[in-house]
């Protein structure tokens, strides 16, 4: 006999089988669960008011609204839209205060309207991961029924809802959060994961997003309000101090503070907000003066947020009590290298104890994927690869190095790498001009020489002094490489290398065009190395004095200083430093009419200098041959090489600004005036901005060809063009003179920058990426990127049709007689 069955709302017997009056049919042959259509109608509203007794509808922890407005961040979120359309675990990293869960908040926000519920689950309060399924669980207000635990009751729950869940703070639950991730994924089809940590989850099809500081105004803007105002970091320093402070607003005399103290705050969004949080109490100038110990000054955050969002050293201190053992020690002692460093520096200062040599790359990489360093840009590649600890992290390694009692014992490990590297490097003829890896090491250079201020007596000091200061004169700062060399100077006379710190001094004032002392520095140098037997220094010296001899206007003396200096070079078997002396000597003959001369010494070095020496050197040479074929009429050469020596020069310096000049001066050769204004214009506006002023004799050259241009033309063409050449960026400059148009003339506007013409010119000559990343000393990835940004502009997809276009477009840019 079959059991009784009651309806499920009023408990009313059912019948067993057919349908009596004002009951419900059964349907298909299945029992009827109530007794009428009044009694379903009411169990479906039921279920839908009470989300915990089925799947139709999630409740639980709602998206947060924001009490303060969102700061920037635009490229990141139109990146992740872009993202999560193909990715279904979704990972922001980045070290702690970076902002990783204001913007995955601002993100699934942006998302309700596309249907998409968003869900939040916080874990830093979780410390047992096997309770986190229960804790998910509990943030989407879902109990357990019909027997289901763990990760049942979620997959459950989700089922195939289209749903964002959003993990946030995994990096403590690493493991069980990665578990999690794959299970709910594998069984729930339509869910999407978003995950904040400071470490990847390393789950299958994982797509790690890498959420980086807020842009910095650039220093050249600091003066103008309205441009420092443009970059994100500053935009949130006013943003939250003026609620703190009201009436607080960006000013000409504020600007400069707020953008130095957003730079030395890396562009850290929790710091920049407890900075900007002293405004109401302390003056800006005090607030940047404080960042020296950023770690008690970075307090009192927003008593609502999380604990380790309310002072910064909590923050860090969050990410320190993960690392083991071998990475604390890493992560403390990396806080000496304070400009940043790749393995072999960290294992050279690091390693010992409790971390060997041989591990260090893969604690590097680990600290890495936790987020206390970072890797620098442009170096993508593992054995290039360069890393830095940010400000505030370092501050807190940095007392934690110094609680550990190995302060002194990592100091001195790196005062002798560095000491070892600038040996190294004054072994070289020409250290002065030639880059390093100490460029590389300024800031650790700097460091250092503090560090052993205190022993100025020392030769590790005056060592370092000498190397920081010709890295100095090599980045064009030319007053801090003289102040620096006047300080060893002026201490120790006996110096082992004050030969050569006169030298570098005396090249440093003819830089400055301060002819008198570049040749009375010059003049003691030589002396100084006549005295002693060391030919390569003796060398370096003649040519710093040759080159205060062309400084002022004495060529036939400066001929005669250069060829003795490659008669001693060429003993010394070094062909690139002979190369180096034949170039130099070379420039003088030409400044005493000698140009067919120099153009054989040319023919013979220009092999060996061409791509195969430091950019500098390359550049340098190819305007010298250019130089000496505009002297002899070969134009076409002329123009050549300038143009390559253009190309050879990365970023904007006054090296580029010869070749831009020879190419104004090959264009007025040719009649060209219009072009040859505007570049002369351009150039000459180029040299105000950087406060550089060329050698006397090719200002000459430059001054009349600029005269002459301006003379051939109507007043009303003169000042157009002039206007014109004034009004050209860098980028647009390199672009115009390099052949393309860029609206200064009567064609169309180029579609490419000044770099993507300079590469696009370089694949036309059939350069590959890694020929192209060494020439202009760029990363292969980063000329990748601007190779697909000419095919994109360009509508062009193969090398060869760049080519061809690079060849119309210099064969269209050759002008009319004005």
């Amino acid at each position: 006999m079959s059991p009784t069955r009651a309806c499920e709302m009023c408990g009313t017997e059912l019948p067993g089988r057919g349908r009596r009056p004002g009951h419900e049919p059964e349907q298909g042959g299945r029992p009827a669960r109530y007794c009428s259509a009044a009694c379903r109608q009411r169990a479906f509203r039921r279920r839908s008011a009470r989300p915990s007794q089925g799947p139709a509808r999630l409740e639980g922890n709602r998206l947060p609204r924001a009490l303060d407005s969102f700061v920037g961040r635009r490229r990141e979120l139109s990146r992740l839209r872009t993202l999560v359309k193909s990715s279904r675990l979704l990972t922001l990293t980045g070290p702690g205060g970076v902002g990783k869960t204001r913007l995955a908040l601002e993100f699934a926000a942006g998302l309700r309207g596309d249907g998409r519920a968003a869900r939040l689950v916080e874990l830093d309060s979780l410390h047992d991961g096997s309770r986190l399924p229960q804790a998910v669980a509990a943030a989407l207000g879902v109990g357990e029924r019909a027997g289901r635990t763990g990760v049942d009751v979620l997959v459950h729950a989700l089922g195939d809802r289209s749903q964002l869940l959003i993990l946030d703070n995994c990096e403590h639950l690493a493991e069980p959060c990665a578990r999690l991730a794959a299970a709910l994924l594998s069984r729930c089809p339509r869910l999407r994961i978003l995950a904040t940590s400071r470490e990847v989850l390393r789950v299958p099809g994982e797509v790690v997003f890498r959420v980086g500081e807020l842009p910095l105004s650039p220093a050249a803007d600091e003066d103008d309000p309205a441009a420092v105002l443009q970059a994100d970091a500053v935009r949130l320093f006013v943003e939250r101090a003026a609620s703190c402070a009201p009436g607080f607003a960006l000013r000409s005399g504020n600007a400069r503070t707020v953008a130095e103290i957003c730079r030395r705050l890396d562009g850290m969004p929790l710091a920049i907000e407890l900075a900007a949080r002293r405004t109401g109490a302390l003056p800006l100038s005090d607030i940047l003066a404080g960042l020296d110990d950023q770690l008690s000054l970075l307090t009192d955050g927003s008593r609502t947020g999380p604990g380790r969002h309310r002072e910064l050293a909590a923050a860090i201190d969050w990410s320190h009590r993960l690392l083991d053992a071998e990475e604390q020690t890493l992560f403390r002692r990396l806080s000496v290298l304070v400009g940043g460093f790749d393995a072999a520096g960290a294992a050279a200062v690091c390693a010992g104890g409790a971390v060997q040599p041989g591990q260090v790359l893969r604690v590097l990489c680990a600290l890495e994927a936790k987020s206390l360093i970072v890797r620098l840009p442009g170096t993508e590649a593992e054995d290039a690869a360069r890393f830095r600890q940010l400000s505030a992290i370092r501050a807190y390694a940095l007392d934690r190095l110094a609680g550990s009692g190995e302060l002194d014992d990592t100091w001195q490990r790196a005062v002798g790498r560095l000491s070892g590297l600038a040996g190294a490097a004054a072994d070289q003829v020409f250290a002065d001009q030639t880059g390093g890896q100490l460029t590389e090491e300024r800031e650790n250079l700097a460091a250092a020489v503090a560090h052993t201020a205190g022993d100025p007596g020392g030769s590790s000091h005056a060592r370092l002094v000498l190397a920081l200061a010709r890295v100095c004169y090599q980045q064009e700062q030319l007053t801090a490489a003289r102040v620096l060399l006047s300080g060893v100077l002026d201490r120790d006379s006996g110096f082992r290398h004050g030969g050569a710190a006169l030298a570098l001094a005396a090249r440093a004032a003819c830089q400055q065009a301060d002819q008198e002392a570049a040749l009375h520095l010059a003049e003691q140098a030589v002396a100084v190395e006549r005295g002693r037997d060391n030919p390569a220094a003796l060398a370096n010296a003649l040519d710093a004095r040759a080159a205060a001899m062309l400084c002022g206007g004495e060529f036939s003396r400066a001929v005669d200083d250069f060829a003795e200096c490659l008669q001693i070079v060429t003993t010394l078997g070094s062909p690139r430093d002979t190369a180096w002396c034949r170039h130099h000597l070379a420039w003088a003959l030409l400044h005493v009419g000698k140009a067919a001369e120099g153009d054989a010494l040319m023919e013979s070095c220009l092999p060996q200098l061409r791509g195969r020496s430091p950019w500098c050197q390359s550049a340098a040479a190819l305007h010298t041959a250019g130089a000496i074929r505009l002297a002899l009429g070969d134009l076409d050469a002329a123009e050549g090489l300038f143009a390559e020596g253009l190309r050879a020069v990365p970023g904007e310096s006054f090296h580029a600004l010869y070749p831009l000049e020879g190419i104004a001066l090959v264009a007025a050769e040719r009649g060209d005036m219009k072009r040859s204004l505007r570049l002369f214009a351009a150039g000459a506006q180029a040299r105000r901005r950087m406060d550089t002023e060329p050698e006397t004799e090719w200002r000459r050259q430059v001054e009349e060809a600029s005269a002459r241009a301006a003379a051939a033309l109507t007043p009303a063409a003169r000042e157009a063009a002039a206007a014109s050449g004034r009004r050209l960026r860098w980028d647009r400059l390199l672009s115009y003179a390099l052949g393309g148009n860029d609206g200064v003339s009567e064609g169309g506007r180029s579609p490419l920058t000044g770099r993507e013409t300079i590469v696009a010119a370089l694949v036309a000559e059939g350069l590959t990426n890694r020929e192209i990343a060494a020439r202009l000393d760029l990363s292969a990835s980063t000329v990748s990127t601007h190779l697909d940004n000419v095919r994109d502009k360009l509508g062009m997809r193969s090398r060869t049709q760049i080519a061809l276009w690079m060849a119309g477009t210099q064969r269209r840019s050759t002008p009319e007689v004005s």
